[in-house]
């Protein structure tokens, strides 16, 4: 707790807390007022710490959507909260992430999902074509807080932290004003939760180790690649039992014993191309949610002009594009290219009127007068107008890069 407490760890939390920003949690403080309200109280907090006295506030509960459907409850603790489990956090990281298994990627430092996409690439490459594909039932909600602390008081001496840690997995959750007391599960919003996942888990890598299987792990998503059916389907019921041990359950219905291509690893799925060569590709149920994102950005509702609509996509696609990168599918870039670019002109029909105003449109736009005037004359067939040659002259591709949309095809270092 000294290690926690000590000065330069406390400003290099406060400092991440900061570049974080982040909601107020249940007291209302923002991440702007931490800094003032420590110059006034930490050597209050810091004692309470140091005498194992500290208590911390319950999380604020705020309900997501999830990008495959339904809502996920993340829990937000409050700033100063959020504070101290960083600095918790950075005492503990550096002695627990030595120790954990080199096939597990999530949350660690020097670590990132591509490392793991490209790890279990290169074992379907190596002739593991099938996968367990394993998903756990609401693992962050289902963490059983004995066996976790078990896990942690076996590494660490201090019981005052111990008892903290505990303190902060039995945080009530609020809302609607009332407070709810946990007796399972770690919130996902505070910065120590994903610390505390991988020590839990680490102990399902290590029987996986010792059993020589090839796997990839990020966070509570894991792949084990096998060469058969048969060996998949054992690997399956080892991990049955090996997650029934952490009092951890398996979702039946995500999970599943496949060719790797019918299965996805964090938004990606592998092909075959020639010389029996795996690549990657983006997964059709990713490239489904990317699409109604789009859709949703790019409404014809939304009130935005096409130079406002095309800046809010471009955050969106900058950061897609980054991720998907790995992704050797040029042809699907180009129709994704092809159905956006669509969309905004679609958008721009819309805000044109019919008759007339968008037939001066049109025409102040480069295209030919019989052109403009037959466009104009179907103009509330949006998407199909959208793909008139009218549409093309006047909002041609390189008029949507001058506006900054970025070409998902063309350039791989957005």
């Amino acid at each position: 707790m000294e290690a926690v407490v000590e000065r330069q760890n406390a400003k290099a939390a406060l400092k991440r807390v900061r570049q974080n920003q982040g909601s107020p949690g249940v007291d209302g403080m923002t991440v702007d007022e931490l800094s003032v309200y420590l110059a006034k109280h930490w050597e209050e907090v810091r004692a309470h710490l140091l005498a194992g006295t500290y208590r911390p506030q319950p999380v604020r509960r705020q309900m997501i959507a999830k990008s495959g459907g339904g809502m996920r409850e993340l829990g937000i603790p409050t700033v100063l909260d959020r504070f101290i489990q960083q600095a918790i956090l950075q005492v503990l990281q550096p002695r627990f992430d030595p120790t954990f298994s080199e096939h597990s990627f999530g949350f660690r430092p020097g670590r990132r999902a591509h490392d793991a996409v490209c790890v279990a690439q290169k074992y379907v490459q190596a002739g593991r074509r099938w996968v367990v594909d394993v998903d756990l039932e609401r693992f962050f909600d289902r963490v059983n807080h004995d066996v976790l602390m078990g896990k942690l008081a076996a590494r660490i001496e201090d019981r005052r932290l111990l008892r903290l840690i505990r303190h902060y997995l039995e945080a009530g959750i609020m809302a609607h004003g009332v407070v709810t007391e946990r007796h399972e599960g770690t919130p996902q919003g505070g910065p120590l939760s994903p610390l505390l996942a991988n020590v839990l888990l680490d102990e399902v890598d290590r029987a996986l180790e010792k059993r020589g299987h090839a796997f990839a792990r990020y966070a509570d998503d894991c792949n084990v690649y096998v060469r058969s059916k048969r060996a998949g389907q054992r690997v399956m019921g080892t991990l049955r039992r090996l997650y029934a041990k952490l009092r951890l359950r398996i979702n039946e219905a995500k999970s599943a014993v496949a060719w790797a291509g019918a299965r996805q690893f964090l938004g990606y799925s592998v092909w075959i191309g020639r010389g029996k060569t795996v690549h990657l590709r983006v997964a059709a149920k990713t490239l489904a949610t990317m699409k109604q994102r789009v859709r949703d950005l790019t409404s014809r509702n939304s009130g935005r002009n096409l130079r406002t609509m095309v800046s809010v996509l471009r955050s969106y696609l900058v950061g897609w594009k980054l991720y998907f990168s790995l992704a050797k599918t040029p042809k699907v870039f180009h129709r994704l290219d092809q159905w956006i670019r669509r969309r905004l002109r679609m958008v721009q029909a819309k805000q044109w009127k019919r008759g007339t105003t968008a037939c001066r449109s049109l025409l102040a736009r480069g295209v030919p007068a019989d052109a403009a005037r037959r466009a104009a004359a179907h103009l509330r067939r949006w998407w199909h107008i959208a793909k008139h040659p009218a549409m093309s002259i006047a909002l041609p591709d390189h008029a949507f890069d001058a506006m900054g949309l970025p070409r998902l095809e063309a350039d791989p270092n957005l």
